[in-house]
């Protein structure tokens, strides 16, 4: 073992007050807390400044533009990013940290990230493991990608933590349905495809039954039911703000 790589972890926020607390408690032991917040109206900065004073505030720019921000202000090579929603369990605290202290050629890291759902933990559905490359060597790696779908990209060799990030996600149902309305139509406007009514029942229906048939949802029971139905609802929403955008240009 060589002496630990330094950390720096990024976070982006905005209104984040009822969740940031947790998130920040969980990274404190890191050696630097970036944080790019939007403008909050809540809390959210003044709770970020007790953990750290690197705390900007930048207009939205969009997630991958704000998260490479964050990357740029921090002073160290290795940077851990999560969400104001997430919680870097303590197993994985220790993983991270050996893994920082190894002598290796990995520059990113995938990590196994764990949603707690209407007050338990989702196992399958297509949740999980949901890993995700959030520790990388800034020097080999950038985020890339469009709203909803950014990710962090190295030009090098990766590997796998085995460890949990925690996901502690949607209020309750109806926050969920508020977010999916909201990334329906950000993803109904990225989309240039035609659609209709067959194409959209049969991508709801086999979404239905890929989610909780092959990804095992059923096996986490009235939650499993609902979390793939949900993810049902969404595709028919999300190709229903195709169609209409569809009809829309049409007219034009």
């Amino acid at each position: 073992m060589s002496e630990r790589k330094k950390l720096s972890v990024t976070i982006i926020t905005f209104n984040e007050e009822r969740r940031i607390r947790d998130a920040l408690e969980s990274v404190k032991w890191a050696d630097e807390i970036v944080v790019i917040d939007s403008f909050s109206t809540d809390r959210t900065v003044n709770i970020c400044r007790e953990y750290t004073q690197l705390v900007y505030q930048i207009p939205w720019h969009g997630y991958v533009e704000q998260k490479n921000l964050a990357t740029a202000k921090t002073s160290h090579d290795w940077v851990l990013n999560i969400d104001a929603d997430e919680v870097v369990s303590e197993p994985l605290i220790a993983e991270i940290q050996q893994a920082l202290a190894a002598s290796s050629d990995v520059v990113g890291y995938f990590i196994p990230r764990r949603t707690h759902y209407l007050d338990d933990w989702i196992r399958h559905c297509g949740w999980y493991p949901d890993a995700k490359l959030r520790l990388f060597d800034k020097r080999c790696g950038k985020w890339v990608g469009k709203a909803l779908h950014e990710k962090i990209e190295v030009q090098g060799k990766t590997a796998d933590l085995r460890h949990d990030l925690y996901h502690y996600t949607y209020e309750d149902i109806s926050d969920h349905l508020k977010t999916i309305n909201n990334y329906t139509s950000i993803a109904a406007s990225q989309k240039d495809e035609s659609i209709g009514g067959a194409g959209i029942f049969l991508r709801t229906l086999l979404t239905f039954l890929k989610k909780y048939l092959l990804k095992q949802g059923f096996r986490d029971g009235t939650r499993g039911m609902i979390v793939c139905l949900l993810s049902a609802f969404t595709v028919a929403v999300k190709y229903a703000k195709v169609w209409e955008l569809q009809q829309k240009k049409g007219h034009d």
